[in-house]
């Protein structure tokens, strides 16, 4: 039987990972069997800079960190080699697009399930959530958009004033053709 200070040292392990999943908006479950030791540098590397913590943990540690958080669920997918790439609170998209884009180059290295705003979801779920663009590019397409009308009634304006002003020709004609009433 394990001594009570291993015990505590691994309740305070998935005290902290629950903590973390907790105040996480997203988190991606992989199978990471089969990854090369340069292409994890790289892969951790990456998931650093985009602000994700990413934790190898014991399937069992796991599992009761996800049990605290509601997501027993997540269980299911915890068997053989698995690690956890958790996102920050404000981009949930952020670990699902690095390691999709290292699935992609990996042939072994597989995205197992996830969770998403406290609830599991599978590998195609995450896989979907790893296309969609980034959150500035999503602002700039809504900005651009929004511009684009504005342009063109700007333009539409600086037609009518470089014109002097003048109304059209078929709104002055219009009334002349009228019909007389009899």
């Amino acid at each position: 039987m394990p001594s009570n200070s291993i015990l505590e040292q691994k309740k305070q392990i998935v005290a902290d990972l629950a903590e973390s999943i907790k105040n996480s908006a997203a988190g991606v479950l992989v199978n990471y069997q089969g990854i090369t030791v340069e292409n994890d540098t790289k892969m951790r590397k990456a998931l650093r800079e985009a602000g994700v913590k990413y934790v190898v943990m014991k399937n069992s540690l796991t599992g009761r960190a996800c049990d605290e958080n509601g997501m027993g669920e997540m269980k299911n997918y915890l068997t053989g080699m698995t690690a956890l790439a958790i996102s920050t609170p404000d981009d949930p998209i952020a670990p699902a697009k690095v390691i999709k884009e290292y699935a992609d180059k990996i042939e072994s290295f597989k995205i197992v399930a996830g969770y998403l705003d406290g609830k599991v979801v599978d590998a195609a779920t995450i896989e979907a959530l790893a296309d969609i663009p980034s959150k500035e590019v999503l602002i700039a397409k809504l900005l651009g958009s929004i511009r684009s009308p504005l342009y063109n009634f700007a333009y539409a304006l600086q037609a009518v004033i470089d014109k002097g002003g003048e109304a059209a020709p078929a709104a002055e004609e219009a009334p002349a053709e009228a019909p007389a009433e009899a």
